[in-house]
């Protein structure tokens, strides 16, 4: 039978779709990842991938395999786990995904915070999209994500974190500006700059203003959606109508910029639901309660619950 080694560089294979990182991110030679690979395949007499195609994709048998083999894995690191458990330590290592919309003023808060707090915990941050955290998280590559929820994922447990109001963002001398808060009645959807396809903050937008997903023309001969909400706000800020932004962003301002260009919404304030997301047969539950503790201690007070009188959270889908 194989070993959890053998397992976890398999494993590696099928993230990658490629031997050569898959052997860097194993700190191994793809001579010797390849070696042990075949050894699985010819011990078990089956073709694990297709090294025809490019990138390197699993065989049906392969799909088959990869499928337990995860499972293996995770009871292998499950069990690992609760050792670390019974020594009474909050360690060992955690993969965490994070949409950029939230990561861009979340982890300038939360990584030194909880660095500090539990330094016997090796943290790995990635940024992505929440279609591809997603998969990466059924597919056992992510312990958890800070996602904007709800999501009804099924085998998927959300565990809010946080209420973000949105903001509205406008350019210089627009007339919106002389209002001391804003009406969704107010907006124009020719007016709105957004940020590009994939992003949930685009679809919360989209879906409070009514407006079409395609639009990217707030300039009739300029076409721009933005993967940035800096960008977003600088073009914005140089250029005419507005964007929608979150309150941790908008608080990075300066005191200036935010008098000069930053309205508030009358309620009930369009608002982001952020959650820490994971399996539900996740077994890291010391580190997932660190995050969580950790964040709870770096959010202003008045974001870690909604009112739902003043607030309304907005769907994704």
């Amino acid at each position: 039978m194989p070993t959890i080694t053998q397992l976890e560089y398999i494993l590696a294979v099928e993230k990658y779709r490629h031997f050569g990182k898959a052997a860097a991110a194993c700190h191994i030679s793809q001579p010797t990842l390849s070696v042990q690979i075949q050894k699985t395949e010819e011990e078990l007499n089956i073709v694990i991938f297709d090294r025809v195609k490019k990138p390197i994709i699993p065989t049906e048998d392969g799909k088959r395999f990869l499928e337990q083999a995860r499972a293996v894995v995770r009871e292998h690191q499950k069990l690992l786990q609760i050792s670390k458990k019974a020594e009474g330590e909050v360690s060992g290592q955690f993969r965490l995904g994070i949409i950029p919309t939230v990561g861009s003023s979340l982890l300038p808060l939360l990584v030194h915070e909880f660095a500090s707090r539990f330094p016997e915990v090796e943290l790995y941050v990635e940024e992505g999209k929440t279609e591809s955290l997603l998969e990466d998280l059924k597919e056992d590559r992510l312990d958890g994500a800070i996602l904007v929820t709800p999501l009804h994922e099924n085998g998927l447990k959300e565990h809010p974190l946080y209420y973000e109001p949105f903001l509205l963002y406008l350019a210089a001398g627009h007339p919106l500006l002389k209002k001391e808060t804003i009406a969704e009645a107010d907006l124009d959807g020719a007016e709105m700059w957004l940020l590009q396809d994939g992003h949930c903050f685009k679809n919360q937008v989209v879906k409070f203003c009514s407006i079409s997903p395609d639009q990217d023309a707030v300039l009739k001969s300029v076409h721009f959606q933005s993967g940035s909400l800096e960008t977003l706000k600088n073009v914005v800020r140089k250029s005419r109508g507005y964007t929608m932004i979150p309150t941790l962003f908008a608080r990075s301002l300066p005191d200036s910029e935010s008098k000069a260009h930053v309205r508030r919404f009358k309620a009930p304030v369009p608002t982001r639901e952020v959650s820490l997301v994971y399996r539900r047969d996740r077994w890291k539950t010391e580190i997932i309660s660190a995050i969580e503790k950790t964040i709870a201690g770096v959010i202003p007070s008045d974001l870690l619950r909604g009112s739902r009188k003043e607030q309304v959270v907005l769907e994704i889908q």
